[in-house]
């Protein structure tokens, strides 16, 4: 398991590597070129994160990767991973980061999974800075690393304004919903939806009337339990969306309380919890 800690290390240093170039593209309105080589931005992330011991598997039979090959919005791209292994005690996935190769802070992020969930698959979105390769990384519990890629095009994500009003941003952060997709039955695999109000300033963005940068301001842990059990969480930096959104997996054990609790980067810690709704097995 990566911890929170040794994310934040890759996530500063390529940041601030990367800072100079992102603001004067950005300020130019410099069209993006084609795609790095391979290997120019990923070998120096792949020693950030595992070391140049560990060796990385093709991802068939373990995750498969989604996402859009030109995005819409460069600053919400939905991507999708989906286990092709079920977690079960003796074999399952634990953690899985995400890696987006030329954005500023390139590492996503790195959710954590259990056997709880059922299947270790997510949804969720990421901004997307130059067109580049999106990366998603799993491990299972014997320690093995199982990586899927994807080519996205897409520019600016990083620097792309805020959707909404600064002000109204401000004042709903924190602010969760959960939503239950489906009938959710005992002990069978039910899927949620769950999404914190939080603007994400990726500290690259401009005040629209001030013309004043933003600082980084973003969600940097997330804590999903149901019924005590740890059954979701994850490690994060700016590239992730505003309004983080999450869907993925569980099996609930009856009627239980689903707990969420989030803390940003300023250390402001959010805390909700829902009753969730649960049908006799079939």
């Amino acid at each position: 398991m990566i911890s929170a800690q040794r994310i934040a290390s890759p996530f500063a240093a390529l940041r601030l590597a990367a800072a100079a170039t992102l603001l004067l593209a950005a300020l130019l309105a410099v069209s993006p070129g084609p795609a790095r080589a391979e290997g120019s931005a990923w070998d120096d992330i792949r020693q950030q994160l595992f070391g140049s011991e560990r060796e990385i598997l093709p991802a068939e039979g373990v995750i498969a990767l989604e996402a859009p090959y030109r995005a819409l919005d460069a600053a919400t791209v939905p991507i999708t991973v989906t286990a092709r292994i079920p977690q079960t005690e003796a074999r399952y996935i634990r953690s899985l980061t995400l890696v987006v190769d030329d954005n500023p802070a390139p590492i996503v992020g790195t959710f954590h999974f259990s056997p709880a969930n059922g299947i270790a698959s997510i949804s969720t979105r990421v901004r997307v800075n130059a067109y580049t390769n999106i990366r998603a990384i799993a491990e299972t519990n014997d320690g093995k690393l199982h990586m899927a890629a994807a080519y996205v095009k897409a520019a600016g994500g990083c620097s792309a304004p805020a959707s909404g009003d600064q002000e109204l941003a401000l004042a709903r952060i924190g602010q969760m919903r959960l939503k239950q997709l489906g009938s959710w039955r005992q002990n069978e695999v039910s899927e949620a939806q769950f999404m914190v109000s939080h603007p994400n300033y990726s500290g690259f963005q401009q005040d629209q009337v001030s013309q004043l940068w933003i600082p980084a301001h973003y969600v940097r842990r997330i804590e999903l339990t149901l019924g005590g059990r740890e059954i979701l969480s994850f490690d994060g930096d700016i590239s992730i969306s505003e309004n983080p959104s999450f869907r993925f997996f569980v099996k609930p054990q009856g009627s239980e309380l689903l707990r969420a609790r989030v803390v940003d980067s300023e250390d402001k810690v959010f805390e909700q919890s829902w009753p969730v709704e649960v049908e006799p097995s079939s």
